[in-house]
């Protein structure tokens, strides 16, 4: 993995994306969007994540955070982890999920192509994670997440996407709280 793809800052903010394997579309259920909702809340909550901007897409996440207790890795690498878990003990379980049997299948079959990975991988293994240091780019990278539904055709402007803070910067936090400091002068109300 390239140093550029490395958590070097603990205290640094960043962006980071990560997808589900074989960008399987698995978000397009509310039930499966509000794990996702409800452990960014747990994070925030109990293990120190700070969130400025965020976006869950059908196969995959972005995120602008910083771990306020300095392990950003540990931080992610736990959400995913437990999201994981959680999500493929819902679609198991879920026997209204119409594509049940094949998304476990999916995860099998990645997980059998990953040494680490005992049963079933839901997330690619990559996060791609990349330091925020000045404000114009901390603006771009926000400015992207909010705009990725409205690229994707998924709406014509970035409030209308349930799942993103682009809601937050218009005083909707019905969702997910975000924080809100410094970092972000100028792009809130």
């Amino acid at each position: 993995m390239s140093r550029n793809y490395k958590f070097h800052n603990k205290e640094g903010l960043y962006f980071v994306s990560f997808a589900t394997v074989y960008w399987i579309d698995i978000f397009t259920r509310e039930t499966y969007l509000s794990i996702l909702a409800e452990s960014i809340s747990y994070c925030r909550k109990e293990k120190g994540m700070e969130i400025y901007a965020y976006c869950f897409m059908p196969s995959h996440v972005h995120l602008v955070f910083r771990s306020n207790r300095g392990d950003p890795s540990g931080l992610i690498r736990d959400f995913k982890g437990y999201t994981a878990r959680k999500l493929i003990k819902t679609i198991d379980e879920n026997q209204q999920e119409s594509r049940r049997e094949w998304l476990l299948w999916m995860f099998e079959k990645a997980g059998v192509k990953n040494a680490t990975v005992s049963h079933r991988q839901f997330w690619q293994q990559h996060n791609k994670p990349i330091e925020l240091w000045t404000d114009k780019v901390i603006q771009q990278k926000i400015e992207y997440i909010h705009n990725n539904p409205v690229v994707s055709g998924f709406v014509v402007d970035p409030v209308d996407w349930k799942y993103s803070s682009a809601r937050n910067y218009q005083d909707d936090h019905t969702i997910l709280e975000i924080d809100n400091d410094g970092y972000l002068l100028g792009l809130s109300k």
